[in-house]
């Protein structure tokens, strides 16, 4: 086991663990951390606590002290002269008319290095670029080229649900999205309905796919023949959040009847593996196969 001590960065939702060297830190107040990079400022989101050897990359660094007001100090100046560093960069880069994008800057806490990020469709030949930008700040220059997400990540925005957008708040790390996560739940493939502010498919189809997985292997398909308490009907519509399907029932009359049923109440034939867990379910699709 190690103490550890959780600290987040700018710009970033995942959590470091850092070694530390006092007994208790408050939530959310200011570190000086020791990096790779140098000295940096962190904000510390949990802390002193013990975790195993294997949830932390060893040798651990340390946090060298807890943030002064004159570091905060430091830290505000670097954020206020992102904006004129941006604009500059970009003349330098209108200048030099190369096919690049910049998305975000950032300064370290020593001031001594500058970071630009830029989207670009292929490679660019910044060379030269960084030889303007040396010139113009006088410190070290390092430019990252970053994906479409990571755009999104870095400049943050309002996602279709109305609330920000989640790689810029809550997740540590960008997981894979797949188009059939929209499949299985159920969704429209409009694009425009499950695309996320940076073009690819919502990161929140994956947060609720492991339900939505079991869910589908209890459902009927849309369009498949089922036995109700009322008769046989065709399914037209599944509600896998209340494991709930519209059946439409035609009557000896030849009128139709559409009518929810829990999924425990009907029997139907379905591919696949049955959960074990949903013993109506197991009994009434055995009673079919058998």
């Amino acid at each position: 086991m190690a103490k550890v001590v959780g600290v987040k960065f700018k710009n970033s939702s995942k959590i470091y663990y850092f070694a530390p060297t006092e007994d208790f830190y408050e939530e959310y107040s200011g570190v000086i951390v020791e990096t790779a990079k140098g000295a940096e400022f962190g904000t510390v989101v949990m802390g002193v606590k013990e975790v195993s050897d294997e949830e932390c990359v060893q040798p651990l660094k340390p946090v060298l002290r807890k943030a002064t007001k004159r570091d905060i100090e430091t830290v505000k100046k670097n954020e206020a002269r992102v904006a004129d560093a941006l604009r500059i960069a970009a003349e330098k880069v209108a200048n030099r008319n190369l096919d690049m994008k910049l998305v975000g800057c950032e300064f370290s806490f020593d001031g001594k290095k500058v970071v630009f990020y830029f989207t670009a469709e292929g490679r660019v030949d910044f060379r030269e670029l960084v030889k303007d930008l040396a010139a113009a700040f006088r410190v070290r220059i390092e430019l990252r080229q970053v994906g479409i997400r990571d755009e999104t990540k870095l400049i943050g925005g309002l996602a279709p649900c109305g609330r920000s957008c989640c790689c810029g708040t809550c997740m540590p790390d960008f997981r894979k999205v797949s188009i059939k996560m929209a499949k299985t739940q159920g969704l429209s493939l409009n694009p425009s309905k499950i695309s996320g502010l940076c073009g690819r498919l919502m990161c929140c189809l994956e947060y609720e796919n492991e339900y939505y997985g079991e869910a589908y292997k209890k459902m009927p398909k849309l369009g498949g023949k089922v036995t109700t308490p009322d008769g046989e009907g065709v399914v037209v519509s599944n509600n896998m959040l209340k494991l709930v399907s519209k059946v439409k029932i035609v009557k000896n009359d030849g009128s139709e009847v559409y009518k929810d049923y829990n999924v425990s109440e009907l029997k139907f034939k379905r591919g696949g593996s049955v959960p074990e867990d949903d013993k109506n379910v197991a009994e009434d699709v055995k009673e079919i196969l058998d």
